[in-house]
Order: structure tokens, then C-alpha cells, then sequence
């Protein structure tokens, strides 16, 4: 039996203001911390090792990481990040508190920006300082690859070559894969691996830090998968998710 665990990262100062992050560099909070670090202890308590680590080129990933295998006594494993793995690009949304973009644009306006499958926020002007293209951590990567906003398709798009070249054959010679990432680039993996149809992903809420058990046959099969954790925690944290987008 061989398996991938995936890992939201920990709330961030963003998710705790409710403001739409993105590829905005943002750190933990102290819950987020806390957070990881529950995931690593868990992780540990139930017998999980890791072989290797993938996250994001984003903060509040990487330190989740780094959290979750520090209290796995596992920080000497190989780590590989990649802008593949970071959150869909919001856009002009970047930074703006959630629930007042709500009450400007409507409820259903900020469901389809936040859960549609490809529809994207209007992009960041190219001179915006926000635009990633001014960011030295994406210097090495094509121009045309640098997103100025995204929708979940575009997303996938990106993540998949990834996925599909890199962390997924790696299981043909590793038992145990842990990647670490976001709520949008994980739901593009998720409904990768249990097909899930461009309609119904819009309803999958991955809650922060929470490990997301998959497990496959020799052949790469997937044959189970489940949350680690307690049931109505977990729900709580999913129905959390859903709502941030609500108007007050």
C-alpha cells in the first residue's frame, strides 16, 4: 500500500481577516501555527512517515511544512517546492476583506470569483506592485506561466504538469508522499483523483491543516481516502470555509 497525505496549510494572518490572499506572501497566525503543529503530532501519533515533502513557494505553506515534520521528528527528509503548487491567483481581489466584497458585489458574484470553475477576478494592471512578475521568487519562470489572475481551471492547468511529471511517479519508488499547499491548488488534485466533475468541485471545502489521506495498490490505484482527525472538527472547519465568502 502506498499513499499521499495532503495538507492545507495552517490559518493565515489573511484567512483570520478573511481577506482573499492568493500569491500574496502572507504568514501564519499563531492558530495557523498551531494548527500544523496538531497536523505533525497527529500525523506521528497515528504512525505516518514520509519519504518526501512538496509545498508551495509561498510562506504560510513552506512554515506549515516545516511545522508538521519538525513535530514529526522527519525535518531531514528531502523537501521540494515548486510555484506550481502555490494558491490560484486572485487577481484584483488580492488583499480585499471577503465579507465587504460581498456587500459591494453580492454573495453569488463572490461564489463564482472564490468557487467557479473558470471564471477568473479581473486581473492585476501589469504595473501593479502586486503582480507577481515583480516578485524575485518567479524570476525563473516564463513570463507567460506568471498569472495576473486565475480561475480553478487555470489553476489545474498549472498544477497538473507537476503533479503528472513530478510528485505522482515519484510514489512508483516511495511508500509515503506528504504534500503540503493551498485550498485551490489541492482542490485540483482532489477532483483529479476522484474525478470529480467541473460542477460538483465548486462544493469541496478543504479545511486548514487538516491531513487528507489517499491510498493507492501497487498499481497506483487509488483505493481509499479519508480526513485524520475528528468528524465534526473537521465539519466545522469545512462549514467555516464555506462561509467566508458570506456577506455579514
Amino acid at each position: 500500500m502506498k499513499r499521499i497525505v495532503l495538507v492545507r496549510h495552517g490559518q493565515s494572518q489573511w484567512n483570520k481577516e478573511n481577506r482573499f490572499t492568493g500569491w500574496t506572501n502572507v504568514d501564519l497566525s499563531q492558530q495557523g501555527i498551531e494548527e500544523a503543529e496538531n497536523a505533525g503530532k497527529l500525523l506521528k501519533k497515528e504512525g505516518y512517515t514520509f519519504d518526501i515533502a512538496y509545498t508551495s513557494y509561498l510562506k504560510r505553506a513552506v512554515k506549515t511544512l516545516n511545522c508538521v515534520l519538525d513535530k514529526m521528528d522527519e525535518d531531514w527528509i528531502p523537501v521540494r517546492k515548486s510555484w506550481r503548487l502555490n494558491e490560484k491567483h486572485y487577481g484584483f481581489l488580492q488583499g480585499l476583506n471577503k465579507s465587504e466584497t460581498a456587500e459591494k458585489y453580492g454573495n453569488d458574484q463572490v461564489h463564482i470569483w472564490r468557487r467557479s470553475f473558470d471564471i477568473a477576478p479581473k486581473p492585476l494592471s501589469e504595473d501593479d506592485p502586486k503582480n507577481p512578475r515583480f516578485d524575485p521568487r518567479y524570476a525563473a519562470v516564463p513570463p507567460e506561466y506568471v498569472p495576473d489572475t486565475e480561475s480553478l481551471k487555470n489553476t489545474i492547468a498549472r498544477v497538473m504538469p507537476y503533479w503528472e511529471c513530478e510528485i505522482f511517479p515519484h510514489l512508483m519508488k516511495a511508500d509515503s508522499i506528504l504534500v503540503v499547499a493551498h485550498g485551490n491548488s489541492l482542490r485540483g488534485i482532489v477532483k483529479h483523483l476522484k474525478g470529480i466533475s467541473d460542477e460538483d468541485i465548486s462544493k469541496l471545502n478543504i479545511p486548514t491543516a487538516v491531513p487528507y489521506v489517499f491510498e493507492f495498490d501497487d498499481q497506483l490505484r487509488l483505493t481509499k481516502d479519508f480526513y485524520l482527525g475528528d468528524p465534526e472538527e473537521i465539519k466545522r472547519k469545512q462549514e467555516a470555509v464555506a462561509k467566508q465568502g458570506l456577506a455579514k
